[in-house]
């Protein structure tokens, strides 16, 4: 059976890349209040949100800038512990982002700073806890170009 589906691809700074194929899955409590967060505040948009009554079975939310992440209310095959995530987000807006979940009261774990890497790639970011106790960085760095 042929489970193959069509990529998009992106052109940008770092040249023609696929579309997310990696995307970071994980469990909510209150998955319904995680999405609001997480569109209104955060800024990521809502993709899809699939329920069953008032449990959030999948949302899928895709971040502006690329890429984004799962996440549901979990279920006996997929035993994730809600708050454990710890995530990092590119942005070229990390002082927006930053200003805009401080204002929603969100917990900022680390203030905006450049963190050098050692090899001169060097980050500008922060970190902040959504209301579920996950961990999200937000920051400038784009990781290593892929080899070939």
């Amino acid at each position: 059976m042929d489970t193959t589906q069509s990529t998009t691809t992106t052109t940008g700074s770092r040249g023609t890349v696929p579309a997310p194929n990696v995307w970071p899955a994980f469990t909510a409590r209150d998955g319904h209040a995680l999405v609001r967060f997480l569109v209104d505040v955060v800024g990521f948009r809502e993709t899809a949100v699939h329920s069953a009554g008032d449990r959030l079975v999948h949302a899928e939310l895709a971040w502006p800038e690329g890429g984004g992440v799962m996440f549901g209310s979990g279920s006996e095959d997929w035993p994730v512990q809600p708050g454990g995530l710890g995530v990092y987000v590119v942005t070229d807006h990390v002082d927006e982002v930053h200003e805009r979940v401080r204002a929603a009261g969100a917990r900022i774990v680390r203030e905006p700073r450049y963190e050098d890497y050692g090899d001169g790639s060097g980050n500008y970011g922060f970190v902040m806890e959504d209301p579920e106790g996950n961990h999200w960085s937000f920051g400038n760095y784009r990781g290593q170009p892929v080899p070939d």
